[in-house]
C-alpha cells in the first residue's frame, strides 16, 4: 500500500497554480511524489473514444513536453488521457493523474497498472476524496477543475459535444488560462467539441512552440508539426503509400482508393490528417497534390 499524503491548501507542497483558483479544494490526497505538484505543468485531455489522429497528436505533445521537463497532467481516463500519461512516461517524464474517486477505488480499473507505473517513475496520483470514496461518476466533472488548475494551459486533443474535456476547457478559461485545441475534421464526433471550443476562442494548436511561449521558453527548432515529416508517424505504412502516389501525379480521392485498394473512408481520414500536417493540398474536385 502506498503512503497517502494529506496536503492542506496552507502546505508548501500545495500546487500554487491551483491555489490561485477560488474554487480550489481545501485539502487534496496524494500518493506518489508530492514534490512535483509545483512543477511546470501542461494539461492534456481528450476523448475516451479517440481516433488514430487523436492518438498521434496526444502522443506527440506528451512526448515533446516530457523531453523538455514539463509535467503532463491528465485524468487517467481511457483514451487520450491514458495516451498522454503513457507517452510522458515513455520519455522518462513526470505525469500527474487526477482521479474522481478514492485511491482504494481506482477508476477505470484497467489503469491500475498505469497508476503503479506513474508512481514508480516519480509521478503522482491526486484526489480531493478520501481513500475509501467509491466511484461516483457525478464527481468526475467536478474534479476537472483540479486538472485545469494544475496546468499553465490546457490542450484538448479530441472531444465530443458536452464532453468532460470541454468541461476541463471551461474551467481552464474560467481560471484565466489559455486553451489549445487540435483542429478536427468537420462531421467527426470527436471533433465536435474541439471545433466548438475553437469557435468560442480557444487557440488552434499546430506547434509545440505555442505552448513553450507561455513559459517564456526558447522556441525549439524542427518541432513544427507541419514539417515533422511523415516518416515519424507510427501508423504510416499506408500513409506513405498515399504520399508516394500523390508525389507522382495529382490524383483524386477515388483514384487513390482504387489504386491502393483502400476503403474510401480510410483514404478520406488520412488525407485530412495529411492536409492538417501541411503536406498536401486539396484542390477543387477533391484532387490532391503535394503542398509546395
Amino acid at each position: 500500500m502506498y503512503k497517502i499524503y494529506e496536503i492542506e491548501d496552507t502546505d508548501k507542497y500545495y500546487p500554487q497554480n491551483l491555489l490561485k483558483y477560488a474554487k480550489h479544494p481545501k485539502k487534496i490526497y496524494l500518493i506518489g511524489n508530492k514534490k512535483i505538484l509545483n512543477n511546470r505543468c501542461v494539461v492534456i485531455v481528450g476523448s475516451r473514444d479517440n481516433t488514430s489522429y487523436g492518438e498521434y497528436y496526444a502522443s506527440f505533445f506528451a512526448k515533446e513536453l516530457a523531453k523538455i521537463g514539463i509535467t503532463v497532467v491528465s485524468g487517467l481516463a481511457v483514451g487520450i488521457d491514458t495516451i498522454a500519461h503513457k507517452n510522458s512516461l515513455n520519455e522518462k517524464g513526470k505525469t500527474i493523474a487526477v482521479i474522481g474517486s478514492g485511491f482504494n477505488n481506482i477508476y477505470p480499473k484497467e489503469n491500475t497498472e498505469l497508476v503503479k507505473q506513474i508512481i514508480k517513475n516519480g509521478g503522482a496520483i491526486i484526489s480531493e476524496y478520501p481513500p475509501d470514496t467509491e466511484v461516483d461518476l457525478s464527481n468526475f466533472p467536478k474534479r476537472n477543475r483540479i486538472i485545469a488548475g494544475l496546468g499553465k494551459c490546457t490542450i484538448v486533443v479530441e472531444a465530443k459535444f458536452r464532453s468532460g474535456s470541454s468541461i476541463t476547457a471551461k474551467f481552464t478559461k474560467e481560471q484565466g488560462k489559455p486553451v489549445f485545441c487540435i483542429p478536427g475534421k468537420i462531421g467527426t464526433k470527436t471533433s465536435v467539441g474541439t471545433n466548438n471550443l475553437i469557435k468560442k476562442g480557444a487557440f488552434i494548436l499546430t506547434d509545440i512552440n505555442q505552448v513553450l511561449e507561455i513559459y517564456g521558453k526558447q522556441r525549439l527548432k524542427s518541432l513544427d508539426i507541419a514539417r515533422q515529416g511523415i516518416s515519424k508517424i507510427k501508423i504510416q505504412k499506408k500513409y506513405l503509400e498515399i504520399y508516394k502516389l500523390i508525389n507522382k501525379t495529382q490524383v483524386s480521392i477515388n483514384e487513390i482508393a482504387i489504386t491502393l485498394n483502400m476503403d474510401i473512408s480510410e483514404v478520406t481520414t488520412k488525407i485530412s490528417m495529411m492536409e492538417l500536417d501541411g503536406l498536401i493540398e486539396i484542390l477543387p474536385g477533391n484532387v490532391i497534390k503535394i503542398k509546395e
